[in-house]
């Protein structure tokens, strides 16, 4: 049997995407170390039931993803509410990359990105099965 585990997501600055997940998105840091062998930064955070690596790799500098449809990859965030938690992305100047998008009777969603242009999405179900 598997079980989801964590997604993992490459950051420019481990300090502004600690700073991004935990004062605007709400997540707690579990811990944050240096993996010396393979110069590595990592960190987890968590929200409820969803947990994230941040890895910063100490040897080169990162470059920016571009930011286009159809945002993949991309990490998925179920909300009770979207308009609510659109309401808080713009109130936080987070830019919102798409949406909201909805399928009737079915969902609702929105696409932006951290400050590293990794995708994230917040997804409303309407009728959960």
């Amino acid at each position: 049997m598997m079980k989801f585990d964590h997604a993992a997501l490459q950051v420019q600055n481990m300090d502004r995407a600690i700073a991004f997940y935990t004062e605007k998105l709400g997540f707690t840091l579990n811990n944050r170390a240096i993996n010396q062998e393979e110069q590595e930064e990592y960190a987890f955070i968590s929200a409820g039931n969803v947990r994230i690596e941040l890895i910063q790799d100490l040897t080169n500098d990162y470059t920016l993803p571009i930011l286009k449809k159809p945002f993949c990859p991309h990490l998925c965030v179920e909300v009770e509410d979207l308009e609510v938690a659109v309401r808080d992305l713009e109130a936080m100047e987070i830019p919102i990359l798409r949406g909201p998008l909805e399928i009737e009777n079915e969902e609702t969603w929105v696409y932006f990105s951290d400050p590293d242009h990794n995708v994230l999405e917040f997804i409303q179900w309407y009728n959960k099965k």
